[in-house]
């Protein structure tokens, strides 16, 4: 009964960390990252202040930024769940500890590492969630906080697959390596993309697949990759020359045909074997290469943008998916091991 309390807390940390990450994106795309020019509260008060002399003392407070409500509100409303999320996440870690101590299993141990290692990465989250406030959108601290946001939902998921919430599913240890590869190279795309979206290079190109009606448009790759730029001013809208965010916006273009190839074909080599994860690894990469397709040809729809970070999410979440079943394939009896790798065989 306590273990399936724990799992039961464990998805609904999965699910609140989807709402955090979409609201994180949603708040960027709608430009409220600093509807609030302080942290953790709004102008100085818990919520966003609505009353007269509250929206008077705000100002005087913060002269140089004027109290737009709407965007303050949905920068709160991302911290109140940002918030809850690490309550959760602290919830967890302590009925992993208490679980360890009093209702040991020895063939199941209690993830007691995985969810201290959690609150430890969530404090760090707060912490660059100050930064992205503090450093006005500096596009490093945005980029490193969306990471972490990944992170984040990708742990809290691997502790559900630990629990055993989608029961047997199989993937062939022979594909472990592939895999591994595959989510590499999601994740560097998902860091390419939040540089993108950091530095406002989103509609650098506004043609596909060409840019610019070019194959290889002109591109400052030096600038548009410069991670040294100077922490002071505010980077809302961005402070890049029209050339340096063509360079971000091809290369991510770029990143997205080679995660086509690697994800593409460990779906083929999934399917090939008879593994149930081909169909989900297919169609989340099918749908997130349209989403991004969609945020060029109809300029960055506000629909479409929030989906492409989604996706991107889920993408990530198959992929960590895909890797702990090889990997537990990996580790079985070393004698099934041998058997299914006959199988495998062409």
């Amino acid at each position: 009964m306590v273990r399936q309390r724990f799992t039961r807390l464990a998805l609904f940390a999965v699910g609140l960390a989807v709402v955090v990450v979409v609201l994180g994106a949603f708040t960027r795309l709608v430009d409220a990252g600093l509807g609030c020019p302080d942290w953790p509260g709004c102008y100085g008060f818990l919520t966003v202040p609505s009353a007269d002399h509250h929206v008077a003392t705000a100002e005087a407070r913060f002269p140089d930024a004027p109290l737009e409500a709407h965007k303050a509100w949905w920068e709160m409303i991302h911290r109140y769940f940002a918030g809850t999320l690490g309550l959760v996440i602290a919830a967890l870690a302590f009925m992993a500890i208490r679980g360890a101590r009093h209702y040991p299993e020895p063939d199941r141990p209690w993830p007691v590492g995985l969810t201290v290692g959690l609150v430890v990465l969530v404090i760090c989250q707060a912490a660059f969630g100050a930064w992205t406030v503090t450093l006005k959108l500096w596009p490093q601290v945005v980029t490193a906080h969306l990471l972490g946001g990944f992170a984040t939902l990708s742990l809290l998921w691997l502790l559900c697959l630990r629990l055993g919430v989608l029961g047997r599913m199989t993937v062939p240890r022979a594909l472990m390596p592939h895999a591994l590869l595959a989510m590499a190279l999601v994740i560097v795309q998902i860091a390419l993309g939040g540089w993108v979206s950091s530095n406002y290079a989103a509609l650098a190109c506004h043609d596909f697949p060409t840019c610019h009606g070019d194959w290889w448009p002109a591109m400052n790759l030096a600038d548009g990759f410069n991670v040294t730029q100077s922490v002071g001013p505010n980077y809302l809208g961005g402070q890049l020359e029209s050339d340096a965010r063509v360079a971000i916006q091809f290369v991510h273009r770029l990143g997205a045909l080679v995660v086509l190839l690697a994800v593409g074909s460990l779906a083929w080599r999934l399917y090939r074997r008879g593994s149930e994860m081909a169909l989900p690894v297919a169609a989340v990469l099918a749908v997130q290469l349209l989403l991004g397709i969609l945020n060029v040809v109809l300029v960055l729809p506000l629909w479409s943008a929030t989906a492409h970070n989604a996706v991107g999410a889920l993408l990530l979440l198959t992929m960590v998916t895909v890797n702990y079943r090889a990997f537990r394939e990996a580790g079985a009896d070393p004698a099934r091991a041998r058997a299914i790798s006959m199988a495998e065989s062409p």
